[in-house]
């Protein structure tokens, strides 16, 4: 979706939540579920309608066919699911007022279920007879007419971008509980082009709504147009989540996107439903931080926890609590464990962690020095501060590479390193309390860790593009401004006449201006990369990033803090290099309309106090 497309949504969410206070008994927090439920069908409708005439031409070929499929069985290899015509949602959408919607609803959910087992209990239904009142039937179907104009072109991880939506706006329990929070989709798209999950298996022990398994088909489906692969993706997604509704919810986000694989409520520390140990090629996640209930009995002798070291107390209870339960004192090495333990020798990790987990001291320190003698730790990024709905706490990515742990020679010369990353002053302000990154920030950070691995061709390829789409702009903008000087040749000498050649003047200056931001926008992060990167190989750049030694990293006293690594960064003014230099252009070009300005009216007063005199 485009950002208008995405602002659109979000203005009609922010209907639809206002109809959901005022005309129903729902709770805040509950105003997701039934808006999530009718999206889904909307967007399954969408997905559903672009293969609807393959799947009657396919029935059509087979009818002299002995093997003849269903048509329920065409469309689910075409689409992964089968909408029947009672759950469509236009279907839905003109039944008549007086109907009784909740039900139609019900059993458009009912029937997609029935076709497609995986989602079986995870489609809203009784929800919707709660949006009538005593009074008042009509709540549904106005809902299903806030929603009908969902983009057809609309795709992706459309359910986190809204789950993110009502974490921000209503700071749903779901999003606060245990220091759990929703993963903003520009990180997620960063985390996915580092490991690059091009196929095989991908595995979320916390996978919330399912964004990062969006995130990774987006990127299998970008990545093979790239490299002109037409073969069928092969990739398959595991996840488990603790809370049963937000199992729901990742359930519809795959299945929306065409997505392969399972999701199962479990707790990851005491449950192992997909037996993990060694088992996957990629592990993406961003587990909730610095839980300190877990039971050190439970954990303690599970080979997933404890391979590097299990995070223990310096002291034993004291003898008035000896009967209290054995705590974990910090989960976040548990998690750490997890993901490291439960990829095979070739695979590549990606997870979210509290910043105090890079220096965490005592028996966390012992496991992270054993961590980084294995090799298994690849790159370590700090972020951001704001870069989350919900939560202002500062966090770091860890990136693991098991390959890399198997043979460090390959990669380094013979030499073990880390690279180390610090991107807090990479950025878009957005509002001001929430940053994001551009796809172009997260290209650049990626393409840092590319450089390392070896991989100059992709800066060549990513320079390139850069420098395509500001000829692009360039040329857009040297048209518009003749456009612009065309129009100023053509200044009417009437009066009544003026306002419209102004106020067409004033449109055209504006187009030709942003045609010249865009175009000086990628010229921008051009530079960035050259001035960072000026021999098109990797190299450490002060405040930003550096490839260090364990030797290096033993005299840091084995932290993982980017920040000790990479040198001085310059004092944060929040801006980025980019957003500085446009902010001086603009200023720049308003001081030279001042000073025009005040030409005009130097002159205007000479001429006054000449008619004076």
């Amino acid at each position: 979706m485009t950002g208008e497309q995405l602002k659109e949504l979000e203005d009609n969410l922010w209907k639809a939540a206002d109809k959901l206070r005022a005309d129903s008994g729902l709770k805040a927090s509950e105003y997701s579920t039934p808006i999530l439920g009718l999206i889904f069908l909307r967007f399954a409708s969408i997905r559903y309608n672009k293969v609807k005439a393959e799947i009657k031409a396919e029935l059509e070929a087979q009818k002299k066919s002995r093997n003849q499929l269903k048509e329920e069985e065409i469309a689910i290899l075409k689409c992964g699911f089968y909408l029947p015509p009672e759950a469509e949602y236009d279907y839905l959408l003109n039944l008549p007022e007086k109907d009784d919607i909740a039900k139609a609803i019900k059993k458009a959910m009912e029937l997609i279920e029935y076709y497609k087992p995986e989602l079986k209990d995870s489609l809203p239904k009784d929800e919707y007879f709660k949006l009538y009142t005593k009074d008042d039937r009509s709540l549904p179907k106005s809902l299903l007419k806030t929603f009908k104009d969902i983009p057809e072109d609309a795709t992706g991880d459309l359910f986190g971008k809204v789950y993110e939506y009502f974490l921000g706006e209503f700071a749903l329990a779901e999003g606060q509980g245990g220091g759990a929070f929703y993963t903003p989709t520009s990180v997620v798209k960063l985390m996915v082009e580092v490991i690059e999950p091009y196929k095989g298996t991908i595995y979320d022990p916390a996978c919330g709504s399912g964004g990062m398994f969006v995130q990774s088909s987006e990127f299998v489906d970008k990545r093979r147009a790239e490299l002109h692969d037409d073969d069928t993706k092969d990739l398959m997604v595991y996840g488990s989540e603790k809370d049963s509704e937000t199992v729901k919810l990742a359930r519809m986000n795959l299945a929306v996107n065409g997505l392969r694989g399972q999701v199962v409520q479990a707790n990851a520390y005491y449950e192992n439903p997909f037996d993990s140990y060694g088992k996957f090629d990629y592990v993406m996640a961003n587990p909730p931080f610095n839980v300190d209930d877990v039971n050190y009995d439970r954990v303690k002798d599970d080979k997933r926890f404890n391979e590097y070291g299990i995070p223990k107390n310096k002291t034993k209870p004291n003898a008035k609590k000896q009967t209290a339960v054995n705590s974990v004192p910090n989960a976040n090495y548990l998690w750490i464990n997890l993901f490291a333990t439960s990829l095979k020798d070739t695979g590549r990790a990606a997870l979210v962690m509290a910043n105090n987990a890079s220096d965490a001291r005592n028996s966390e320190a012992d496991i992270r020095q054993t961590l980084i003698k294995s090799g298994v730790i690849d790159c370590m990024l700090t972020l951001p501060k704001n870069m989350f709905y919900t939560v202002t706490l500062p966090a770091t990515l860890w990136f693991f590479d098991k390959n890399k742990a198997s043979s460090p020679e390959e990669r380094t010369g013979g030499e073990a390193k880390i690279l180390f990353i610090d991107a807090r002053n990479i950025f878009r302000q957005v509002t001001r309390a929430l940053r994001e990154f551009t796809d172009e920030h997260i290209q650049n950070i990626a393409t840092i860790v590319r450089l390392y691995r070896g991989e100059t061709k992709r800066l060549k390829q990513l320079l390139a593009k850069y420098q395509q789409q500001a000829n692009d702009f360039e040329k857009q903008a040297k048209a518009q401004q003749q456009e612009v000087e065309k129009i100023q040749k053509a200044k009417p000498t009437e009066d009544k006449e003026l306002k419209r050649w102004e106020k067409q003047m004033e449109e055209a200056e504006k187009q030709w201006k942003a045609l010249t931001e865009k175009q000086n926008y990628y010229l921008g992060h051009i530079n960035w990369l050259n001035e960072r990167f000026p021999n098109g190989v990797y190299e450490d750049v002060t405040g930003l990033c550096k490839a260090a030694t364990l030797k290096e990293i033993e005299e840091q006293d084995y932290s993982l803090n980017p920040g000790r690594y990479v040198g001085v960064v310059i004092e944060e003014d929040g801006l980025t290099e980019e957003e500085f230099l446009a902010e001086m252009k603009e200023r720049h070009a308003a001081l030279n309309g001042l000073n025009s300005k005040a030409k005009e009216l130097e002159e205007l007063i000479n001429l006054n106090l000449l008619a004076i005199g």
